[in-house]
């Protein structure tokens, strides 16, 4: 299964806090922390969600 790699470039402060929560769902703890999630349609949608908050590369 594919995978991406996520990683949180902004803080969530000054955010809605429904932001706050998909960050901490995806496994992001801190500024410039990186996870590898499975490329899923959820997964996807989270990221929509957040997208102005993190980087996200293909593998």
């Amino acid at each position: 299964m594919a995978t991406l790699k996520v990683t949180q470039l902004k803080s969530t402060i000054g955010f809605n806090k429904n932001q706050a929560v998909v960050i901490k769902s995806l496994g992001l703890r801190r500024i410039r922390h990186t996870v590898e999630i499975p490329d899923t349609a959820a997964n996807r949608g989270m990221l929509l969600k957040v997208r102005h908050l993190v980087k996200v590369e293909g593998n």
